[in-house]
């Protein structure tokens, strides 16, 4: 298939785009919000000064800003602070160079699986959300 044959879907495609990267902050960004309180206790966990303000920080950033993402408001300003934020929670929460086994090997996974995300967040950033979003009305 010829990549001029898809720029008609162009538009779509983008709003498809946004919705799968955010996805999983909305739907963690909930979890946090309906459970405070682990959200806190795990916060704390990770040794961050103000465990509570780190996780209202968190779902701010996670559900807040995911939808907004999804929505397509303030989309390119939005994907390059969410990449930080997720490159950031990355090293602090998925430390596998200090870990051993099993644990590792899960936390290794995840580390990579936000760097990923992060690099489709800067992609946003630099091709904008496409015409079905708030930023182009």
């Amino acid at each position: 298939m010829r990549y001029a044959m898809l720029e008609k879907y162009r538009d779509g495609l983008l709003l498809v785009a946004r919705i799968l990267l955010v996805v999983l902050f909305v739907k963690f960004g909930l979890a946090k919000a309906m459970a405070f309180s682990t959200a806190s206790d795990y916060m704390a966990s990770t040794e961050l000064p103000a465990p509570s303000l780190m996780a209202l920080v968190a779902i701010a950033m996670e559900l807040g800003v995911g939808f907004a993402i999804a929505l397509g408001f303030f989309t390119r300003p939005l994907a390059l602070i969410l990449a930080i934020y997720t490159v950031i929670a990355a090293v602090i929460g998925h430390p596998y160079w200090h870990m051993s086994g099993e644990l590792q090997y899960e936390s290794m996974i995840n580390f990579y699986k936000n760097l990923g995300i992060a690099g489709g967040l800067l992609l946003l950033m630099l091709t904008g959300p496409g015409r079905y979003s708030f930023d182009r009305r």
